[in-house]
């Protein structure tokens, strides 16, 4: 890290071009790090609706397909749509419970004509971002990063268990895969420089998955039924415009929305800086004309996709052309399904040695914003103390609001949301300077010192 500016130490800038070969090696890099969940969202709610093998076969590849295209238009941006960031696309596990509900009582064409409105309310924001950015100063985006990397660390245990609902959960093998990606990963990362480095979530992955063959615990079934070509098909699945799931789509979307922005600048600050204006409403663009184009063809909602960002902050490649090879790798792999199945056979044990480490990445960066821009008076510590306790608490024990009417549940049961509007709410109607922040400005002085001026410079706008 920079003491200056408190960037990472980058291998490659944003608009630096590694060596083709291993550009290619870091973008399946990224491919590695998040096919599984994005395909596992097509996977799981084609099941809960009952969709046949061939249907939801077509979901996954829909989703691989649009994940690429949307990851090269946020590189690579269309006019005003895109950040011009590496940013990865996939789809969210946010989305899943409320497409099984709408999918099952209403069918799959309500399910995709619900998505292709209630996206675009991602634009909207994106469009009137400038109107809003003033409640997200670093404080509150430093605290929805940090709730991104901390909420999904059991969605890494999990996978470190071997997947949960796995009839072996917990069984030693899957714990003991998940040990050796990490140890791997967290050797080549701290002890080697290069190639290794930069490609030690790679590396860490790949001896994960041939200590996974060699133990026998792979299955190969999917790849052998996987057809060899698949194109998209415009309203396979057709289109009812309900009222419920679209309202349903849209709070989440919102939700969604909040979350990509915590994403993007997560990924802007490897260089120690908060995104502009345009690479927000940029991102926000993407997600919101990506999601809605997509359903026209099957594809679930598109998202920025977190460990992604963590996995630019601990290899330090924040160069969008290696993110342009994950993008054009997603897109061969949605015509390729027998390529694509390969990829998927990997274990979930092997993914979440990886995965756990990029969850926490994420919220090391959330602290690294906070740190960078605001003092740690009295003020800030209690906003910090109550969003995240907030946050996390309404993520662990939903039950607590059970109370409260069902869609109300769907909005203020999510992590990232109880947390942003904690932090904007307390953020807005707490004065920054008062009597007993200079007190307590005092008494971190020495700490302040240590970490530099630029480290202390509070937003005051």
């Amino acid at each position: 890290m920079s003491e200056r500016d408190g960037s990472i130490d980058l291998a490659y800038e944003l608009e630096e071009k590694p060596p083709a070969a291993e550009a290619i090696f870091l973008g399946i890099q990224h491919v590695a790090a998040m096919i599984v969940p994005a395909t596992a969202v097509a996977l799981i709610v084609g099941g809960g609706v009952g969709a046949g093998s061939a249907d939801t076969s077509f979901l996954v590849q829909m989703v691989l397909v649009f994940s690429g295209i949307a990851t090269l238009v946020q590189v690579f941006p269309i006019g005003p749509v895109g950040a011009r960031l590496p940013i990865v696309m996939g789809t969210s596990f946010a989305f899943v419970g409320a497409a099984i509900a709408i999918g099952t009582q209403y069918g799959l064409d309500a399910v995709f004509g619900a998505i292709l409105v209630a996206a675009l309310v991602e634009v909207l924001i994106g469009w009137q971002f400038k109107r809003v950015k003033r409640f997200f100063p670093p404080l509150v985006t430093g605290l929805i990063v940090m709730i991104i990397g901390l909420y999904l660390v059991p969605v890494g245990m999990d996978y470190i268990a071997g997947g949960a609902g796995a009839a072996d959960y917990g069984a030693l093998h899957h714990l003991g895969l998940a040990l050796l990606v990490i140890a791997v990963t967290v050797g080549l990362n701290l002890f080697t420089s290069g190639s290794l480095r930069v490609l030690s979530i790679l590396v860490g992955i790949t001896v994960g998955y041939v200590a996974a063959i060699a133990a026998g615990v792979v299955d190969f079934s999917a790849v052998g039924q996987a057809s060899w070509f698949a194109v998209p098909v415009p309203g396979k699945f057709g289109f009812s415009f309900e009222p419920v799931p679209i309202l349903t789509f849209t709070a989440i979307h919102i939700t969604a929305a909040i979350e990509s922005i915590g994403d993007i600048t997560g990924i802007t600050a490897a260089e120690g800086r908060n995104p502009t204006d345009d690479e927000i409403s940029g991102g926000l663009f993407v997600d919101g004309i990506g999601s809605s184009i997509g359903a026209l063809f099957g594809a679930f909602p598109l998202t920025t996709f977190s460990q992604n960002v963590g996995l630019i902050n601990f290899t330090g490649v924040m160069s969008r052309y290696v993110v342009a090879v994950s993008g054009a790798v997603l897109l061969l792999l949605g015509f390729i399904p027998k390529v694509s199945a390969v990829v998927t056979t990997i274990p979930s044990a092997v993914l979440g040695g990886a995965v756990l480490i990029m969850f926490g990445m994420i919220m090391s960066s959330g602290i690294r914003l906070i740190f960078l821009n605001e003092r740690m008076n009295r003020r800030n510590m209690v906003i910090i103390a109550t969003s995240i306790t907030l946050g996390l608490g309404v993520e662990f024990r939903p039950e607590a609001l059970s109370g409260l009417p069902d869609r109300a549940t769907i909005f203020f049961g999510n992590a990232i949301i109880m947390t942003a509007i904690s932090a904007i709410v307390l953020n807005t109607l707490v004065p920054r300077e008062t009597e007993s922040d200079i007190e307590d400005a005092d008494t971190t002085g020495d700490l302040n010192e240590e970490l530099g001026p630029d480290a202390v410079a509070s937003n005051e706008d």
